[in-house]
């Protein structure tokens, strides 16, 4: 199992079986409004990705993005603390993940410099079972086009933004008991 996740607000978690039949699927990143502001709904993250932490030889993949100019503090501080939630929750599963920067798996997919749009675009021609689900919305499609990549070529791309299958950045490790 493949899962790609784009962490944003507006993101979402794709989920690819190549062993069963390339079976797919998305779901939007969850989210709860609280005082009329969009924000993280916590416990469905951890529930969305505990299912996955049952199955042996998952992969997640999540973007690597960082701050870019132009973009307001507090919509970067969201984004961040997004990642850093999808890091903690995976950390806490024992699900391994490698991180992938845009900028590599858009190169792969032949994305590099195209708008959203093309994301989308190559979304649902690689997935039309699911065409209907991403419809306009691009953390879909990109969700599903970076677990896409990593099935297709991320072996062959290692370096530079991602790393082999099988060299994570979470492994796990005993955490010997401090008696407090």
């Amino acid at each position: 199992m493949i899962v790609g996740i784009d962490p944003g607000l507006s993101g979402a978690v794709a989920i690819l079986r190549p062993s069963y039949g390339n079976g797919a699927n998305v779901f939007s990143t969850p989210t709860l409004t609280a005082k009329g502001k969009k924000q993280y709904a916590i416990a469905e993250m951890v529930r969305l990705l505990s299912k996955c932490s049952r199955v042996e030889g998952v992969i997640v993949i999540l973007e690597d993005v960082h701050a870019m100019p132009g973009q307001g503090v507090t919509s970067m501080f969201s984004f961040g603390r997004g990642v850093g939630l999808w890091e903690g929750i995976l950390a806490a599963l024992q699900i391994p993940y490698q991180k992938v920067t845009p900028q590599v798996w858009k190169a792969a997919m032949g994305l590099r410099g195209k708008d959203k749009g093309a994301s989308i675009l190559l979304a649902q021609q690689r997935f039309p079972q699911l065409a209907a689900t991403i419809g306009r919305n691009d953390g879909r499609a990109e969700a599903l086009l970076m677990a896409l990549y990593w099935s297709e070529k991320g072996e062959k791309n290692a370096g530079d933004g991602a790393k082999e299958p099988g060299k994570y950045s979470y492994q796990y490790r005993e955490i010997p008991d401090s008696g407090r």
